[in-house]
């Protein structure tokens, strides 16, 4: 019988050695998780993703050969299991945004990764948001927009979790190839996105888009 078998398995990806043998250690030593690869860089790691299939992947945000938001959107189109936690130095709520609009389940500040990792794992694998609580109001407040801005428009429930981040993109004025950058996707997907957002918001035109996005900016 596989020893390991019933534990939530993890693959953890940091750049810095002696940071992934600190999380190592107190990751291990709760028996009821088992780490099953490690990785410095994305490329590696989603190699590792690929062939080991984790309960949940344990991405530093910044990585070479791929960082933590390519290798979730590459989780995402390659339709992988593995549930994301992020761990980061990085406070910024919109990158908080960025991250769950990729459908990344857990945040975890770097500060306090040694007291809440443990624990983020086994939420995170039971499918459920770990927020780390310096940085729990986030979530709140995204809510709390998504609702506000529902109440303008009916139509934005409607809209996916890309076609949201596209909106907030083009409210912040990038440029459609930036916004392809930002989400790698092509700038053909990012047009068809804004076709789909004018459509069930009823707007007409890109100026009646990029107005409406700028005019709710603080909502998004």
């Amino acid at each position: 019988m596989d020893q390991n078998q019933g534990k939530i398995s993890v693959v953890i990806a940091d750049d810095h050695p002696i940071f992934r043998q600190g999380l190592r250690q107190v990751i291990e030593a709760d028996e009821r998780i088992v780490i099953v690869g490690e990785a410095a860089d994305g490329e590696t790691t989603l190699e590792r993703l690929e062939s080991l299939t984790p309960d949940v992947a344990v991405l530093d945000i910044e990585m070479p050969r791929k960082d933590g938001f390519a290798l979730a959107q590459a989780i995402k189109d390659k339709g992988l299991s593995t549930q994301v936690i992020f761990l980061t130095m990085f406070k910024e709520e919109d990158l908080f945004d960025r991250a769950v609009d990729l459908g990344v389940l857990g945040y975890v500040l770097k500060d306090s990764a040694a007291t809440e990792i443990v624990e983020s794992i086994r939420v995170v694998a039971a499918g459920k948001h770990f927020i780390s609580p310096a940085i729990s109001s986030y979530l709140v407040n995204r809510n709390r927009r998504a609702a506000a801005l529902a109440q303008h428009k009916p139509g934005l429930n409607d809209l996916t979790a890309t076609e949201r981040r596209v909106l907030k993109l083009i409210a912040e004025e990038q440029t459609t190839r930036e916004i392809a950058g930002k989400l790698f996707i092509s700038p053909r997907t990012v047009d068809t996105h804004r076709a789909n957002i004018c459509r069930k918001l009823d707007l007409h035109g890109s100026l009646a888009l990029v107005k409406f996005a700028i005019e709710h900016k603080s909502e998004l």
